[in-house]
Formats: C-alpha cells, sequence, structure tokens
C-alpha cells in the first residue's frame, strides 16, 4: 500500500468514525493538497489554497494579538464547521462538519487521525 493509498484510509476512517463530519484534507501549509477525502462538490485546489491562507491568517492575527503559536482555526457558519489543525511537518488537517455534528468529539478523532497521520508521514 503506498503512502498516499495510507493517508487517504486515514482520511476515511475519520469520517467514518464521527457523525457529522462530512469531508477530510491533510493540506500542506503552502497550500497543497496531499490527501483528501472530499465530497464531489468541493474543488481539491480551492479548498486547498483557502484552508492555507486561512491559517496563514490565524497565524498573523495570534502574533498580533499575542496569542502565541497557532494550533487550530475554526470557522462556525450556520451549515456547520470547517476545522483546521496543525498535523506537523508542514501540514494542516482540514475537517468540514453539518451543524449538527458534536465538536468535542470532532476535536477527539482529528487528534487520533493526526497521531495516524504522523506515523505516515
Amino acid at each position: 500500500m503506498s503512502r498516499l493509498d495510507e493517508l487517504n484510509k486515514i482520511l476515511r476512517k475519520l469520517q467514518s468514525d464521527s457523525p457529522g463530519l462530512e469531508a477530510s484534507a491533510l493540506i500542506s501549509e503552502d497550500g497543497l493538497m496531499i490527501a483528501s477525502a472530499l465530497t464531489p462538490d468541493l474543488e481539491e485546489t480551492r479548498v486547498a489554497g483557502m484552508t492555507a491562507t486561512l491559517l496563514n491568517l490565524g497565524a498573523r492575527a495570534a502574533v498580533e494579538l499575542a496569542r502565541g503559536e497557532v494550533k487550530e482555526v475554526i470557522i462556525r457558519g450556520d451549515r456547520g464547521y470547517a476545522v483546521m489543525i496543525d498535523a506537523g511537518r508542514g501540514a494542516l488537517l482540514l475537517a468540514l462538519a453539518n451543524e449538527t455534528a458534536k465538536l468535542g468529539l470532532i476535536f477527539f478523532d482529528m487528534h487520533e487521525a493526526i497521531r495516524s497521520l504522523k506515523k505516515v508521514l
């Protein structure tokens, strides 16, 4: 099994283990898609670019507001959440969840997935 296959398997497991989680992706800090389990209506290039931009903006805001290094970025909309967490080695994990998802469970499952992703990276 290739590394890409292993990464995709971890992302699919994250989604199957987390009720309300609709999509996930592993993205480089510079906006390149590493692996994804996105829905067909989401364009990989656009999602990767926006995610990296949001992380960079969050990092800049954290510095300006003296909050330290960014660990996660959360966006809450009327149709759900976009959660981005540092996955180490220049990568971040993105999870898109619907509005009924339990955010605490999403965070727990994402941290479990990050442990597995780090072993493959």
